[in-house]
């Protein structure tokens, strides 16, 4: 008969590879940018200016609409989103023609 603890350890190895496996198949790169503003009347809307973007309402510039598109307003900057890199810098490029500072998209 096996010892207890080696079957337990086996359980333990054959878990993270099916873990593993089922990140691997579910995983996508994700690309973040960092947008600044003031305190301006222009910037006062801005995290409902881009969720109107998301949604299809607005359109911004040369921008396409992002239908992933994450938003998380902070004090002095938003933080936004999405696993579509080439359209987050056409945003990116957007934003700076309105005046908004950028960390540009990582």
């Amino acid at each position: 008969m096996k010892d207890h603890k080696q079957l337990s350890v086996r359980r333990v190895v054959m878990a993270k590879r099916v873990a593993t496996k089922w990140l691997a198949e579910r995983a996508v790169p994700e690309y973040r940018l960092r947008v600044y503003h003031g305190f301006g009347r222009e910037s006062r809307n801005l995290p409902g200016l881009l969720r109107s973007f998301r949604d299809g309402k607005v359109k911004i510039v040369t921008a396409t609409s992002i239908p992933d598109l994450g938003i998380k307003p902070g004090f002095d900057h938003i933080d936004v989103w999405s696993k579509d890199r080439v359209a987050l810098q056409d945003l990116d490029v957007a934003l700076q023609k309105l005046g908004c500072e950028t960390t540009g998209v990582w």
